[in-house]
């Protein structure tokens, strides 16, 4: 494979800096974004939480993307692209910051407040960020590009779990629910107190390194883009352009299917660690369950690899999408269907149960969705690209979402389960809550058939 032929068919010297600077601010984007999985099962555990409360941690996140996009759409208007990306790792760090002091106090709150200022500025990155590598290069190899920086995402998002299990939770033996829970109130607080500020320094260090990257793209030779050269709506205000540009049912369509299908990739990823200890995945130190994300950072890798390699040279990005539609649907059918009771062993690790890498499998689903519905969406939209991809970003708050819900439907069975006193073996609530995912699966099947081609709300 000529990786440079397929990213820099027009011009090699203006492609290549933004890939390369791109690409390392999406390893950021990932690292940061998907420390969120096991956060989850760890504040459940230190801030003495239900599943349903947990998946805040996800909803404090993502809602950032839905509240700030267009904020921060003005913003990059007003300072220009390279300046906003400087200023979203500033915000990144801040964030990042305010770890230490909600651990030194184990307050929830408090960290859900610094994961919102985190998710804020990973908004102001990625409004920037994805219409500029859908313009940087020919459209068709868009999603080659994506996938590009698709990698370097999800490859973060492998390491993250592990990194925080390695140099923060690898004692989390001591701290299991039940020797939590035979210890009187004062032994507890002070327990979970201990648990909680091994966060402190990992976020310190973080945000210190986020701090010099602000520094280094303020200052490399990243060049500014033009996404209305001619000028039509420069003169127009955001509220007019957010309006004109809802005339487009390609984007409107795009924004409804992105959604969806942020709510299934941050389900795939995030949820997989606390149904993996439901279901007993431990290992010798009691946390594995804590490395599961990383078994669905696998899978999008693998996907990545797979469009980079397949479009638009053998498949295009329609096409592909259509396939990981179909794939996810049939992944999610399957999971729900699967007894949690039959086992497969592989080298290296832990029996795990079969339903537990079917949900790592739908980042292999997943991988190709956010790469192809970018460019497909933003098709033909010439000036109000940006405005769209705004709208695009205000999406994933599909991944605020959905978690809450599927936490709340599997709060719901699991109580309904244990009132029943039903047999270990039967299907929890976690299980079958990823029925939620069916819709995002239809819709991304519905928009690669027939939503993008959509360019007018009377004439289809």
């Amino acid at each position: 494979m000529n990786l440079p032929k397929i990213l820099l068919t027009k011009n090699e010297n203006s492609t290549l800096i933004p890939m390369v600077i791109l690409t390392s601010l999406f390893f950021i984007f990932g690292f940061v974004t998907w420390l969120n999985g096991p956060l989850i099962p760890f504040f459940k555990l230190a801030c003495e939480l239900t599943e349903s409360q947990a998946y805040f941690v996800t909803f404090a996140f993502y809602i950032a993307y839905f509240v700030m996009a267009i904020p921060s759409s003005w913003l990059i208007e007003k300072v220009g692209y390279k300046n906003g990306l400087s200023l979203g790792l500033v915000v990144i760090a801040l964030g990042a910051f305010m770890f230490y002091p909600a651990a030194e106090v184990r307050t929830y709150s408090i960290f859900l407040i610094a994961l919102f200022i985190m998710g804020t500025g990973l908004a102001i990155l990625q409004t920037a960020a994805n219409p500029y590598v859908v313009v940087i290069g020919p459209r068709d190899s868009a999603a080659a590009r994506i996938s590009v920086l698709g990698i370097a995402n999800k490859l973060a998002g492998f390491i993250a779990p592990l990194a925080l299990t390695a140099l923060v939770l690898s004692n989390m033996s001591d701290y299991t629910e039940d020797k939590i829970a035979i210890l009187d109130d004062v032994s507890k607080s002070g327990a979970l107190d201990a648990l909680a500020l091994q966060l402190q320094t990992p976020y310190i260090y973080m945000g210190l390194i986020i701090l010099v990257l602000a520094v280094l793209i303020k200052f490399s030779p990243l060049p500014e883009i033009d996404l209305d050269v001619d000028g039509h709506i420069a003169h127009l205000s955001i509220f007019k352009q957010i309006k004109d540009v809802l005339s487009y049912p390609q984007l409107v369509l795009g924004v409804i299917t992105l959604m969806l299908y942020v709510a299934a990739e941050v389900l795939a990823g995030d949820s997989i660690g606390g149904f993996g200890k439901q279901l007993g995945v431990y290992g010798e130190n009691d946390d594995f369950y804590l490395k599961l994300t990383s078994f669905t950072m696998t899978a999008m890798v693998i996907g990545y690899i797979l469009g980079i390699l397949f479009i638009p040279k053998f498949i295009s990005q329609v096409n592909a999408l259509k396939i990981s539609g179909f794939l996810g649907l049939i992944i999610v059918l399957l999971i729900v269907s699967i007894s949690p009771s039959i086992m497969i062993q592989l080298p290296g690790i832990p029996a795990l149960p079969v339903v537990i890498l079917l949900v790592a499998f739908l980042g292999l689903a997943n991988s190709l969705c956010w790469p192809a519905i970018w460019p497909m969406a933003l098709q033909d939209l010439q000036g109000y690209t940006k405005v769209g991809g705004a709208l695009l970003i205000m999406a994933i708050i599909g991944g605020a979402v959905f978690p809450l819900l599927y936490g709340y439907w599997a709060d719901n069975i699991n109580v309904a389960n244990q009132v029943a006193q039903t047999i270990s073996s039967a299907k929890s609530g976690n299980q079958i809550a990823y029925l939620i995912l069916i819709p995002a699966y239809v819709m991304i099947i519905f928009f690669a058939f027939k939503g993008h081609k959509y360019r007018s709300w009377s004439r289809k």
